[in-house]
This record gives C-alpha cells, sequence and structure tokens, in this order.
C-alpha cells in the first residue's frame, strides 16, 4: 500500500522535472561558501606572504646589483598573475564539463605542491618558472568565485560574492604581515614549506566538506541543446564592458603599486620609515575593500547591479583624484583606504553580472574569462604606472587612473541604457 501511495506520487516516466545546476545544489551552497572562503584566504595569504622577503629570497639565489634584484622580484611576483590570466578560461572550461569541486580540489592540491617546491629552488629560473606554473596550475580563488556564481540563488549571489571577496582581501592583507616575522622564525625557505601546509590544510577541508551534485550527462547535454540559451548581441556587449571594467579595476588599484614607496619619500618620510608606511597605504585599500565588500554586495541584490558597478566606478575615479594632491603619508593611507570601500562593491557585481547574463552550460567558462581579464589589469596596472611614474609624473598615474575608471561608467551606463531600450 505505502509502495503504491509512493508510485503514485511519481511523475510519469519521461516527465520527471529537470532541476537546474543551482537547483540542485541549494542545499550545499551556505557549507561550499564557507570553504571557499577559507580556502581563498589560505592560499592568497600563502602567495602573497613571501612579498616583504621576496628581494632577500632573489639574493639569496645569486642576484647582486640592486636593480637587478628589483628586476627579478617584479618578474618572479608578476609571473603567477600572468600564469593564472592565460588559464583561468581553460579551468573555467573544464569546470563546465566535470564539475566545479574538481578544478578546487586541483587547484588547493596543485599550489599545495607548487609552494613547498619553491622553498627548494636552486636558482633565479627555478623561482620563476614555479611562480608561473603556480599561476598556470592554480587559481583557487577564481574556482571559487566559478562554484559560488553557479550555486548560490540568484538574490543573495552579489552578498555572496562580496563575503567571498572579503576571504580573498584579508588574505592579501595578512599576508604580507606574517612574512614580515614568519622568515626569523623558520627561515625564508622554511616560510615556502609553511605556505604549502596551509594550502594543504585547504585542500583537505575543499575534498571532505565541499559538496556538489554534478550530473555530467544531464547538465553538459543541456548545454550542447541550448542553442537558444546563447548570449544576445547586447548581452555579448554588456559582457565584454564588463570584462574591460573588471581589468581596469584592477590596472587601476595596482597602477600606484610599484612607485608608492617613492610617492611617500618624496612626502617627506624618512627613509628608514618608508618601507613602513608605504606598506600600511598597501594594506589601507584591502582592509576599506574588507568593510563594504559584504553590504555593497547585498545592496547589489537589493537596487541591481548595474547601478552599484556604475556609482562605484565614478566614486572610486573621483577617490583617485585628491590622491595625486596629498601632502602627508597618513593623508594617502586614508585616501586608499576610502578608495578601497569604493573599489570593494566591483568586483563581486561584475561577476554576479557575468554570470546572469550568460546561460548556466557557459558560466564557468564565461567566469574564467573574467578572472583572466581581472589578472591581466594585474599584471598591466604596475608596469603603466610605472612608465607613466618614470616618463611623465608620479602624480599624472592618479589621473592617468581616474580617467580610466570615468570612461569605464560610461561604457556601462552606455550599454545598460541601450539593453533597457
Amino acid at each position: 500500500m505505502n509502495q503504491q501511495a509512493a508510485s503514485s506520487l511519481m511523475p510519469p516516466a519521461g516527465h520527471a522535472p529537470m532541476l537546474s545546476y543551482t537547483e540542485r545544489n541549494a542545499p550545499y551552497w551556505r557549507r561550499n561558501l564557507f570553504v571557499c572562503v577559507i580556502g581563498s584566504f589560505s592560499t592568497l595569504l600563502s602567495l602573497s606572504m613571501l612579498l616583504p622577503f621576496l628581494p632577500l629570497y632573489v639574493q639569496q639565489l645569486g642576484v647582486s646589483t640592486p636593480s637587478a634584484v628589483v628586476q627579478w622580484s617584479g618578474v618572479a611576483f608578476g609571473a603567477t598573475f600572468f600564469g593564472t590570466a592565460i588559464t583561468a578560461p581553460l579551468w573555467g572550461r573544464l569546470a563546465d564539463r566535470y564539475g566545479r569541486k574538481p578544478m578546487l580540489v586541483r587547484a588547493a592540491v596543485g599550489m599545495a605542491v607548487v609552494m613547498s617546491l619553491i622553498g627548494l629552488a636552486h636558482n633565479l629560473t627555478e623561482l620563476v618558472a614555479l611562480r608561473l606554473l603556480a599561476g598556470l596550475i592554480g587559481g583557487y580563488a577564481s574556482a571559487s568565485i566559478v562554484m559560488v556564481g553557479t550555486q548560490v540563488p540568484r538574490e543573495r549571489s552579489g552578498w555572496a560574492l562580496g563575503v567571498l571577496s572579503t576571504g580573498a582581501l584579508a588574505g592579501n592583507l595578512v599576508g604580507p604581515l606574517v612574512g614580515g616575522f614568519l622568515p626569523t622564525w623558520v627561515g625564508i625557505r622554511g616560510t615556502f614549506f609553511v605556505g604549502g601546509a596551509i594550502i594543504a590544510v585547504a585542500a583537505l577541508l575543499t575534498i571532505l566538506v565541499v559538496r556538489e551534485d554534478f550530473d555530467r550527462t544531464t547538465d553538459v547535454k543541456k548545454g550542447s541543446d541550448a542553442g537558444a540559451a546563447s548570449p544576445s548581441t547586447m548581452n555579448r556587449a554588456v559582457i565584454l564592458v564588463l570584462l574591460l571594467t573588471a581589468m581596469m579595476v584592477l590596472l587601476a588599484n595596482m597602477s600606484i603599486e610599484p612607485i608608492i614607496t617613492v610617492y611617500i619619500g618624496q612626502l617627506g618620510v624618512p627613509d628608514d620609515h618608508v618601507a613602513r608606511m608605504a606598506g600600511i597605504v598597501m594594506a589601507a585599500s584591502a582592509f576599506g575593500s574588507m568593510l563594504t565588500a559584504p553590504r555593497l554586495g547585498a545592496l547589489a541584490d537589493r537596487i541591481g547591479t548595474p547601478k552599484v558597478i556604475i556609482g562605484c566606478l565614478v566614486a572610486t575615479g573621483v577617490m583617485l583624484v585628491p590622491q595625486a594632491f596629498v601632502t602627508e603619508w597618513w593623508h594617502l593611507a586614508i585616501l586608499r583606504g576610502l578608495m578601497g570601500m569604493t573599489l570593494a562593491g566591483l568586483l563581486p557585481s561584475i561577476a554576479k553580472e557575468v554570470r546572469h547574463a550568460v546561460s548556466d552550460h557557459n558560466s564557468g567558462k564565461t567566469l574564467g574569462y573574467l578572472q583572466s581579464a581581472q589578472f591581466s589589469g594585474q599584471v598591466i596596472g604596475p608596469l603603466i604606472g610605472g612608465q607613466i611614474g618614470a616618463h611623465v609624473s608620479l602624480r599624472a598615474v592618479f589621473f592617468v587612473t581616474a580617467c580610466l575608471l570615468l570612461v569605464c561608467a560610461g561604457l556601462n551606463r552606455w550599454v545598460n541604457t541601450d539593453a533597457a531600450s
């Protein structure tokens, strides 16, 4: 009797409801978000904690002249971002085909191994190659954005991506602080082993806790049959503008990084305090972003993502201008902190808008292109900032990047006005 009643409640054969990937994973997105925040924090902490001692490690590997140390430190640091920019679309495409969790596990395990190998480097070539390899096979934070962006319900995605962004920002903020004192305890090479162990814990947590309901047959078949779900011409224009905006956001934020120490020195800070004050100024932007990222993400859920993107672009562009006129280092720190608060609403909102502009079967690939654009901005920003600072003036860097962000605000306004009409 119970069996008959149960069978009567089941839909007829061939008429079972086809749940989307987001609907099937609705029970898991909160726990997965928690693990992704912890994993993004851990991996970015481990990658960024080498900043304070990277020049010292380069010297240990045989580089002696100060100019060469600076040059090769920049190459080694940027190699990871360059590698991630190349492979992020590939990993996003594979996430669409094989699931999001395998990409998280691949990134965590690969980065744990490579981070430990960096501590065994014998020469500068090995250091740069391993940093590049870390970017090529890593990208845990990028894989987290793909998972969270595709699993979280639409009405909560802005808030969730904001929380995820906070974890990544915290890792970038805490990493250099940890790297400032950890080598005195375990040595420079030992620090890389500690970083590898931290990422290994994140890998273990990902393997044991993250849950995903991915049906390759159903999901991939739905994608191949969804010709009608391909983005329209207007959606393509929106996506292209969003990718350009994401690149410009990171470009603007990173353009001042290579010259910030020199800029602070021009403000009258004593030479023996310049490095410390530069560290505070660099951390101010990340700290400001941590304060507002979840709130601005939730605001995007309420009033609409385009409004938050345009508003934050304008506010960030405006906040860049007075940085060119500061007379004290702490003025710059306050302004960078305020700029971080406006920047925080951009990347989560852009990720949300990109995610919902494409069909489910293309979401991982498209979010991969978004990550590639962001890391391209991180690579190009310091190069442009250094060239403008060297050939024009340090203050000109702020004006140029402010103009770029305001142009992006105008482009976003234009494509969204056309989409609404």
